[in-house]
């Protein structure tokens, strides 16, 4: 395989949660050296998150820290130990970038501010990310994903229009955030090489989750108009929504834009006399009928498994989708064809799968090379192999509790 376009580039990654290690993945798996540093004082909350292999607790056992961390060595630091926060300068005059997501101001605190950073390689590259950016009134406010979702307008705009709002799954921006950030860091890089000037990257979390807005966004400074909760609803098609299948919980979600396609469902439904209403001739009167319509259409779809209605009605011209399952998409023929699902093995968690870039490069692929790291796991090949210790240095410094 050629040479991976990201072979020579050496990050450091202060990464906490999802955000910023999902962002310096994408990097990795094209090659880059990242180093991960945390700190058995302050464990990554993704380390104790639910699932765990085998439900047996530990901080090496979930697959949602491991997912986020392949392709990347580990190592623990406690940077408030003098001796913990020269290893973190020996480790930033390795690398090319320094990517963190605390809350503004504590690299700063930790002397590992982009001014501090400079003063030890003038030409790095600093990302920093967090919910709502480094400057603004707001700034310093905490924060997860979970909470950005409603503050960004998502929960506003996700459920039904006579219950509460309701959570995007996950925390929502976490997902959203990560290709902006490997995009900006590659222009930084790109700028960089051009120039020979590194720069401090500002990544606000918020700002991006609005970006998926723009719509509503721009209604309201048009209109004025506020959008809220349609359920599955769309203003423009009618049926519109996930109708239930044969089997447990097994859903075929149905999207009729036109009136061909309505003739082409009715067709594939067999005619039954109730498409023959007036009521539903027209995508209007679909609409203002939607309740008992979802309902009609619901009393076709349980008869079929959700594959039978998918295949059936976009062999027929009318988009239908399975509602899918985890399970299900391990099992999807598409996504196994393209290799997406990895297999990689951990030394506590054993065989399992990671994720590939949902992007291809023809000349330089990604390449899965090692699994997450376990805590500290890397500690003694960090510090003797990258950085040049020696093994009585390496031995002095845990004997002082260095890599705590």
């Amino acid at each position: 395989m050629a040479k991976q376009v990201f072979k020579d580039v050496k990050i450091a990654d202060f990464g906490w949660v999802m955000v910023l290690p999902s962002t310096i993945k994408y990097l990795a798996d094209h090659g880059a050296q990242v180093i991960r540093i945390e700190s058995t004082k302050r464990v990554d909350v993704c380390r104790t998150s639910f699932p765990f292999k085998d439900n047996v607790p530990g901080v090496n056992r979930t697959p949602h820290f491991a997912v986020m961390n392949n392709n990347k060595f580990g190592i623990t630091l406690n940077l408030r130990h003098p001796k913990g926060l020269e290893i973190a300068k020996r480790i930033v005059a390795w690398a090319d970038v320094v990517a963190e997501g605390f809350t503004p101001g504590t690299m700063d605190g930790l002397g590992l501010g982009y001014d501090q950073l400079r003063a030890i390689k003038p030409n790095i590259i600093m990302l920093s990310t967090c919910n709502l950016g480094q400057t603004g009134p707001y700034a310093s406010q905490p924060g997860y994903g979970v909470q950005l979702a409603g503050y960004t307008g998502f929960s506003h705009l996700t459920g039904w229009p006579n219950r509460e709002p309701s959570v995007p799954y996950g925390a929502y921006t976490d997902v959203t955030t990560p290709p902006l950030g490997a995009v900006a860091l590659i222009a930084a890089l790109d700028y960089r090489r051009r120039m020979g000037i590194g720069q401090h990257i500002d990544l606000s979390q918020f700002e991006v989750g609005l970006q998926y807005l723009l719509p509503v966004l721009l209604d309201y400074s048009v209109n004025q108009r506020v959008a809220c909760r349609t359920g599955n609803q769309c203003s423009y098609a009618a049926p519109h929504g996930a109708y239930p299948c044969r089997g447990q919980d097994r859903w075929c979600a149905i999207a009729v834009f036109n009136d061909n396609e309505w003739q082409s469902l009715c067709r594939v439904m067999g005619n039954p006399d109730w498409t023959k209403d007036p009521r539903f001739s027209t995508l209007l009167g679909r609409k203002e009928n939607e309740a008992e319509l979802n309902n009609l259409i619901g009393e076709w779809t349980k008869n079929f498994t959700a594959k039978q209605v998918m295949v059936t009605l976009q062999s027929n011209g009318v988009s239908a989708g399975v509602v899918q399952t985890p399970e299900d998409l391990y099992s999807d023929p598409q996504l196994k064809y393209r290799q997406h699902f990895q297999e990689l093995e951990h030394p506590e968690i054993g065989k399992h799968y990671y994720e590939s870039p949902s992007f291809k490069l023809s000349k330089t692929p990604a390449e899965l090379r090692m699994p997450a790291p376990c805590l500290g796991q890397h500690n003694e090949y960090v510090c003797t192999k990258i950085l040049g210790m020696s093994d009585e240095e390496f031995i002095e410094l845990v004997a002082e509790q260095v890599f705590d």
